[in-house]
């Protein structure tokens, strides 16, 4: 009886082996992006990924023919959270806590990963996936925003556009404060669930201003790198 090729076992198929390799070359990929993603934002290239995977850009290009592609696989797993996070709200028997807690459950996800951060101000229409996703969460936080309304704590004049505006400045205050004053964005978050509440409703204490130093240092930074890179 002769013996396998030295590259099958006795029990593998032909092409396994290759099978194999491909899915340990697109979670090097995955991992690599998730990295660079988390601590760079979207900026990154796609050749820094493969870089950092230790892969071809060739290779890359077979798993992942799209920045688009590679951001849906990325970040599925988050979209799942941001959806759970806008349902989770809705569970609350107090829709304003609720609302509250919503609010600053996603500006930490933002907070915890800039790429994240990134991807709730941009809309990416070739990622099918994630962007329905999105629309689920949307849906919710419509739902939610009127049971807050409903309770006399959310102002009337309160739209769903303010939730994106806020996403947008707790991404810019990520960026820009970093690790120099890393809890920053709860300053901006509790200042601005203040001007939503309307007069009499219960409102979270405000955090304490980040230190004098910690925001000289954020500045310093910010002025080496360049808005958006910090």
């Amino acid at each position: 009886m002769t013996s396998p090729p030295s590259d099958q076992t006795p029990c593998q198929q032909p092409g396994t082996g290759l099978r194999a390799d491909a899915e340990r070359n697109r979670d090097r990929i995955l991992d690599a992006a998730r990295r660079l993603y988390a601590t760079e934002g979207l900026g990154v290239s796609m050749a820094s990924v493969a870089r950092e995977a230790g892969v071809g850009k060739a290779t890359l290009g077979r798993r992942f023919a799209t920045r688009e592609e590679l951001v849906n696989a990325v970040f599925a797993d988050r979209m799942d959270a941001y959806v759970d996070a806008v349902t989770e709200a809705l569970a609350d028997p107090d829709p304003w806590h609720g609302f509250i807690g919503y609010l600053h459950g996603v500006c930490a996800m933002q907070a915890a990963d800039r790429g994240f951060a990134d991807v709730l101000t941009m809309t990416f229409p070739a990622a099918k996936a994630l962007e329905a996703r999105r629309a689920e969460a949307y849906d919710r936080l419509l739902e939610l925003i009127t049971r807050a309304k409903n309770t006399g704590h959310l102002r009337d004049d309160f739209t769903h556009q303010d939730v994106v505006i806020l996403l947008i400045a707790n991404a810019g205050v990520v960026t820009a404060t970093g690790d120099a004053a890393p809890d920053t964005w709860r300053r901006l978050v509790a200042h601005m669930i203040r001007s939503y509440a309307a007069p009499g409703a219960p409102i979270p204490p405000l955090p304490e201003a980040p230190k004098p130093t910690a925001l000289y240092r954020a500045m310093v930074r910010l002025s080496q790198t360049g808005p958006g890179t910090a």
